[in-house]
């Protein structure tokens, strides 16, 4: 298949836009305070190097989730860092993007859940955010090619966003899926025009799709520009659909049975108390199911992968080229007797898998820095050498940690929010339950509901591993865990830990809740630098007790 750029004069094979011929205004933006002018500290002097982010949909790390992924872990991982330590801003697919696109946290790009009325691809996000995302800055003022293709936002291609018609500025190629993730029977956005996909294994599965298409960009790309690719799968979102060649494998697995798996979450939001326990055998033999197809559609995703690098080191790219590989999510399977989902604020949620490999990174090392996705457009701008002072984004430059750079001062703690997205109405399959809930899977147990409203502060140091957490209900309800003692987060230790620390905590979140761009990076509890003022705990001082999200947009 032959790719064709968006536009007349687009960044295509015969049309470069590179230095030499580019026009004068061209020049003239190009040495504007905060362009890509002298490429990144990784690869000073040579030509800017490329960037690939691969971005799956809901795959967990604390469950197993890279665990088919042998030749990804090989490829990208053991050539590259892993971080034990990633974590997503808002364990739901739309937030978390929107994060990753703009380098903010959901109080600031506010999306707040995966419908229109959330913010989610709505004219307002493309009015206000899209225009400042990291890949429109890659294109605008440094110069990059760049291709997009797959999942991009859960309402993307919806008449009320403007159909498969409208394209986000930033983007060279445009290859998007319609709304949310599918294996068969979907619609793609080519540059602008659908089309559409049927239920042939050997042109429509979408993970192969996918592959192809970049593939295909590798081959057609200008070679005078550097370049940028997203590729987000579908996989291992649902309806969990494995390739013909992978429906068999993994028939002995079942999710795992830690220790959080069907129990009561005791002293727990009413949400998780509201769960059944123990678990009938159909939920159970339902979630073992999910989980061993969520595996089975990754097969295809490690073929991706490999399919990449090795077209990559055939043209000659692989050794200037930075490989981001990365969830939206975690999921869970069975955890506190919920069978699956996303949407909660333990570490099944909201920790993913992240493994990097480029220029400057050595190869089989780890890191346990506290990073997120906020810091994934920060990092490939460093990387693409834009001045990340010119932008509003909360993240942080990861290419000081890549590349091994001493005596880095790093944060000790991220924000976690989330917004619950059910509506006041009785769910119709469910009567006997309470308004407000939402995503009632088998026997009635519910992942979500309105008052599933929360924000969290997880805190790691050298002496303390903490998640502080509030709900936005009418109890004002607070989980805390250790997570040291506690890895599992069985005990909400709220009500014993020291009042101090944990007005400290309370105070905390209220900065990180209200913080934009550097005061989002501000000294945590545990660090040297942090000051704590108990005035600001009373409303006299703070006007309320704590910000919580708005139910509007903002």
């Amino acid at each position: 298949m032959r790719l064709l750029p968006l536009g007349a004069g687009g960044p295509g094979r015969h049309s470069p836009r590179h230095l030499r011929s580019c026009s004068p205004a061209l020049l003239f933006l190009l040495l504007l305070p905060g362009c890509c002018l002298g490429g990144s500290r990784a690869a000073a002097g040579s030509r800017r190097p490329n960037v690939v982010l691969l971005l799956t949909d809901d795959q967990d790390e604390v469950l197993g989730g890279m665990t088919p992924l042998k030749k990804t872990k090989a490829l990208i991982g053991e050539m590259g860092m892993t971080f034990s330590s990633a974590y997503v801003p808002s364990a739901l697919c739309c937030p978390s993007r929107a994060s990753i696109l703009t380098g903010k946290y959901p109080h600031n790009h506010h999306v707040v859940n995966n419908t229109l009325e959330g913010n989610c691809s709505s004219k307002s996000w493309q009015k206000i955010q899209e225009p400042n995302t990291f890949p429109a800055i890659l294109r605008s003022m440094c110069g990059y090619q760049t291709f997009f293709a797959g999942k991009y936002l859960n309402e993307y291609g919806a008449p009320a966003a403007g159909g498969l018609e409208y394209v986000p500025p930033g983007w060279s190629y445009w290859y998007a899926l319609e709304k949310n993730s599918k294996y068969y029977n979907y619609t793609l956005s080519i540059n602008g025009k659908a089309r559409k996909h049927g239920e042939n294994y050997s042109v429509d599965y979408l993970t192969d799709v996918l592959a192809n298409v970049s593939l295909d960009f590798l081959d057609y790309k200008s070679n005078f520009e550097p370049f940028f690719m997203m590729i987000s799968t579908p996989a291992p979102h649902s309806p969990w659909i494995a390739a013909p060649q992978y429906q068999k494998t993994f028939q002995n697995v079942f999710a795992p049975r830690n220790k959080n798996f069907n129990i009561h979450g005791t002293n727990k939001h009413w949400l998780i108390r509201q769960a059944k326990t123990p678990m009938t055998n159909s939920s159970i033999q339902f979630l073992d199911n999910a989980f061993r197809k969520r595996w089975q559609t990754l097969l295809s995703v490690d073929d991706l992968v490999e399919k990449l690098v090795k077209r990559l080191e055939f043209i000659g790219e692989l050794d200037n080229t930075y490989i981001f590989y990365t969830s939206d999510n975690g999921y869970h399977t069975g955890q506190f007797s919920l069978p699956i989902d996303k949407r909660q604020l333990y570490e099944f949620d909201i920790k993913v898998p992240l493994l990097v490999r480029g220029p400057g990174i050595k190869p089989n090392q780890t890191s346990k820095m506290l990073v997120a996705n906020i810091d994934l457009g920060p990092t490939i701008l460093d990387i693409a050498g834009y001045n990340l002072n010119k932008t509003q984004m909360d993240g942080m430059s990861l290419l000081p940690i890549l590349t091994g750079v001493s005596n880095v001062t790093w944060r000790s703690d991220v924000l976690v929010e989330y917004q619950g997205e059910g509506r006041n109405v009785t769910d119709p399959t469910c009567p006997s339950l309470s308004p407000g809930v939402s995503q009632c899977f088998p026997d009635c147990v519910c992942e979500d509901a309105y008052n599933n409203t929360y924000a969290c502060v997880r805190t790691m140091s050298a002496r303390w591993n903490l998640q502080y957490c509030e709900f936005d209900d009418q109890e004002v309800f607070v989980e805390v865990y250790n997570l040291t003692a506690d890895p599992h987060q069985i005990t909400n230790i709220a009500k014993s830990i020291d009042p101090e620390l944990l007005g400290k905590m309370n105070y905390r979140l209220m900065m990180l809740q209200s913080c934009s761009g550097p005061a989002c990076r501000t000294p945590g509890v545990f660090d040297p630098g942090y000051r704590f003022d108990p005035r600001l705990m009373f409303n006299n001082y703070s006007g309320g007790r704590t910000r919580r999200f708005s139910k509007h947009l903002l």
